[in-house]
This record gives structure tokens, C-alpha cells and sequence, in this order.
């Protein structure tokens, strides 16, 4: 049976000219190229150019434009940006001249360090006002250049995408709920299948020492994958595949955030608590990082400095983060967690069925990411040209005109119903994944399992909408704004 037809969806590597762009062996690279070139010009813009936000490549873009884009596409395809990664580049020409010896260490083969430089980006943020500052901003860049090259030149594999990037474990736990995947297109082809090339990659038939197509560097066994979480569709596995049985089909949008047999490249992940912990920082972090560029924030911030009794912004920003990714989270998870072991007649702990449940609280928090970085992007959605405008102007290449600098995107009015949309969205996906985790857990009473976790989302929702409703700092977008 043929790859074509094995699978009941849409196979993006069938399609007539994105199929065709796929599986030529240099596409990513193509990518990436664009990606490398882009980024330069963010750093040297960042670098060298106005230090004024709404002026400048590198803060435009980085925070408003590549964010709303990011997520638009995790939403209606997948893991994009990782497949066009451009920080990837550098190392792969460093292993042109060195390849990498070490593994990495064991101990560290988790979230857990992924998931702290997570939130030190959430905080760093705010409180250096990264959105506002090119400078700081186009360092950012370097750093993450640099910290690919250090981890990936020293360490084999794709160890700093599956274990240190934080950006990357953004897009994973985001494409969870992508309506894409890269998957096996017939299993009945994998059962004969000896070489298991996916994973070994394929090595020179006269010098088995050279691989001359890798299999998937993150340890992603094809026939017994499902799932997004930590495939970043580098494609290896479709290159390397020498029966054409890897596709990117359509899957059911979040099934694997209650599906038991869902699995990372280390272990079914719905028993790991380093994930379920990335799911909540996910979650609640898009609560934060909205509730960070809303007017209510300064009078909170006040109070909190009143009660710590201090004019410094850091132990009052560490608080609030503290409050909102910590005591938050443990009072309204450990509050449903107590209802369900309570209402289900089970007696069961609470951290197993926080565990359990946290990974449906995923879409409502992308809902929440979508529609907070798509509100950015439509209101601010021509902004860039001006500032390409003027920056080509700058370096003697005045090809577009004096810069536009009235130019914007869509009234926020307009924008309003898409953010409630996409909220709605993710609270559906959410409510959904509650219902089939409480029906597959607990079938003596599923419906006493499913109502505190629904109570939980709705009252998640309610804070989502507030803050939708407030008025929201459009930071980096337009001047003195």
C-alpha cells in the first residue's frame, strides 16, 4: 500500500507544489537561509540602527511580527519555525569540521532546564523591557546563536532543541494542538522494514562510517511516535525513509494530551512531571505575560511594592511571577485535584491527578497565546515596511520611498472578536480534553471527575476575557505608544 493513500487525511508531502518543496533534500536549508538572513538584519539593525522600538528591525519583528506569526502557523499547520530554524545553520557548518563525541548528560535529560530558561525569558521581558529595547534585543539574537553553536558543537544529537531552548519547548507543547504531524503513513510498511533508517539514517554503502542521510536526531522512533511533542519537522526521517512511508497528515487537533499511548523521545510523556509542569508554566505563563501589558498591572505592582515595602522593581516583578506561576497554579489545580478525589470516591493523591489533567489546560492557554500575539500582530501588521524603508534608505538603498510611517494594520475593535475567538477555541479543546481524560479514568463516576477541572477552565476563561478587555499596552508598535 502506498504512503498516498494509506492514511484518511491530507498528506502536506502529496501536495503538488508544497509536497514537491518538501522532499527536496535541501528545502530546510532553503529555509533556514531566508531565516539567517532575516536574523542578520534584525542584529545589525538592532546593533547599529534607531534605538527608538517602533523604528527599529529587530524589536519590531522579534516581538511583534515573528511571535504573531509563530503562533498563527502552530495553529493551522505545526511546528513551523523550528523546521526553518535559522540557529541551526552555524552548527551545521561547524560539524562540517567537527563532529560532536559527546552525549548529553542523563541527568539532565528532561525539561526541567528547558522549562527554568522558559521562564527567565517570561521575566527577563518584563523586567528589562526587551520589547522596547533593539539593543538588547539583537543581543538576544547573538546569545541564541551562540548557545546553539556551544551545546550542539560539544554535545551530538539535537541537544539543545530537545533539552535547552526554550523557545523550542513554546513550539512543542503549541503543536500539540497543531492540526498537523509528521507520522508513519502505513504501519504495515514499518513491520518489514530491517534497516529502521528513520532513526539509524543512512550510511555510505562504501564507508559505513559516513552517514549520508541522518535519521531524526531527536530520537523519534517513526513506528512508535505520536504526537508533536519534541518533533521539530526537520524532515531527516522523510529524507532518510527509503520505503516513502513518512507523511505530514492531518491528525485530531490536542488527542494526544489525553491519549495514554501519546510518546516523546524519551517515554510516554503524559507520566512525566517535567512536561506536565512545562504544560502549566505554558498555561499560566500566557495568563502572566497578558496580564504584564494591561493598566491594572502598575496599580498590583504598587500595592505589592507597598506590602514588600520597597521601591525596587525586582523583588515585586520576582513576586508577582512567583504569585501567578506558583501559588496560582497550586491553589486552583490542587483545589480540582481535591473535588475530583473527593467526588469520585477514589482517595487518590493529588499530584497524579494534577498530573493528569494539566496537559488539558494546553489549548485554553494557546487560545490565550494566539489571541494576546495575534492582537500585536493584525493592529501592527504593515508597521515593518517604513522601518525596511528606512533602514534601506540608511545603508544608500532607497528603493522603496520615504517610509510610510502611518501605515499600522487593523482597528483593535476588529481584532476583539478574532482574540475571542481563538479564546473560545482553546477553552473548547480544553473542556474536550477534560471529558475524554475524566470518561477514560474514571468510569464509575466521569462526570464528578469532569466538572472541577470544567469549573477550572471556565474561571480561567472568565481572567482571559478580562484581560482582553482592558486596555493593552501597544508596546513596540507604534511611537509613544
Amino acid at each position: 500500500m502506498s504512503s498516498q493513500n494509506s492514511f484518511p487525511g491530507t498528506d502536506l508531502l502529496q501536495l503538488p507544489i508544497i509536497g514537491k518543496f518538501l522532499r527536496w533534500q535541501h528545502s530546510r536549508m532553503a529555509m533556514q537561509s531566508v531565516m539567517l538572513v532575516i536574523a542578520v538584519a534584525m542584529i545589525l539593525h538592532g546593533l547599529l540602527g534607531p534605538q527608538l522600538a517602533p523604528r527599529n528591525l529587530s524589536t519590531l519583528f522579534t516581538w511583534v511580527h515573528y511571535r504573531g506569526l509563530l503562533v498563527l502557523l502552530l495553529l493551522v499547520v505545526g511546528n513551523v519555525f523550528c523546521m526553518a530554524c535559522p540557529f541551526m545553520l552555524p552548527r551545521e557548518l561547524a560539524r562540517r569540521f567537527s563532529a560532536p563525541v559527546r552525549s548529553w548528560p542523563r541527568w539532565l535529560r528532561n525539561k526541567w532546564l528547558s522549562i527554568g530558561l522558559f521562564v527567565l525569558v517570561l521575566f527577563a521581558y518584563e523586567y528589562f523591557d526587551l520589547w522596547g529595547s533593539p539593543w538588547w534585543t539583537a543581543w538576544i539574537i547573538i546569545s541564541y546563536f551562540a548557545a546553539a553553536l556551544l551545546v550542539d558543537t560539544f554535545f551530538k544529537k539535537a541537544s539543545f532543541c530537545k533539552y535547552v531552548c526554550p523557545i523550542g519547548q513554546f513550539n512543542f507543547i503549541s503543536s500539540t494542538v497543531s492540526p498537523f504531524e509528521v507520522q508513519v503513513a502505513n504501519p504495515d510498511t514499518c513491520l518489514d522494514c530491517t534497516t529502521k533508517d528513520c532513526i539509524k539514517g543512512i550510511r555510505h554503502p562504501d564507508n559505513h562510517d559516513e552517514i549520508v542521510q541522518r535519521g531524526c536526531e531527536l530520537a523519534l522512533f517513526q513506528p512508535r511516535k505520536t504526537g508533536n511533542m519534541d518533533c521539530t519537522f526537520c524532515l531527516d526521517c522523510v529524507h532518510a525513509c527509503p520505503h516513502d512511508n513518512v507523511a505530514i497528515s492531518t491528525k485530531v487537533p490536542g488527542s494526544e494530551l489525553w491519549e495514554k499511548t501519546r510518546r516523546s523521545g524519551i517515554g510516554r510523556f503524559t507520566n512525566r512531571p517535567d512536561i506536565s509542569v512545562l504544560a502549566l508554566v505554558f498555561t499560566f505563563g500566557a495568563l502572566l505575560n497578558a496580564f504584564g501589558m494591561v493598566s491594572p498591572v502598575y496599580a498590583f505592582q504598587r500595592w505589592l511594592a507597598g506590602i514588600l515595602n520597597t521601591t525596587s522593581e525586582l523583588p515585586v516583578l520576582s513576586t508577582l511571577f512567583f504569585l501567578m506561576l506558583v501559588v496560582e497554579p497550586v491553589i486552583l489545580l490542587g483545589s480540582a485535584a481535591y473535588a475530583t478525589s473527593k467526588w469520585t470516591k477514589t482517595g487518590e493523591k493529588l499530584l497524579p491527578v494534577i498530573m493528569r489533567y494539566s496537559y488539558a489546560l494546553v489549548p485554553f492557554g494557546f487560545g490565550l497565546w494566539v489571541a494576546h500575539y495575534s492582537f500585536h500582530f493584525l493592529t501592527g501588521l504593515w508597521t515593518f515596511i517604513p522601518v525596511i524603508q528606512s533602514m534601506l534608505t540608511s545603508w544608500g538603498i532607497p528603493i522603496l520611498g520615504d517610509p510610510l510611517w502611518r501605515l499600522s494594520g487593523m482597528p483593535p475593535g476588529l481584532v476583539y472578536p478574532l482574540e475571542i475567538g481563538f479564546l473560545g477555541l482553546g477553552l473548547l479543546g480544553s473542556l474536550l480534553a477534560i471529558y475524554r481524560i475524566s470518561f477514560r479514568e474514571y468510569k464509575a463516576r466521569p462526570w464528578q471527575a469532569f466538572i472541577p477541572w470544567a469549573i477550572l477552565c471556565l474561571i480561567l476563561c472568565g481572567a482571559a476575557v478580562w484581560l482582553l478587555n482592558q486596555p493593552m499596552e501597544m508596546r513596540g508598535t507604534f511611537l509613544g505608544g
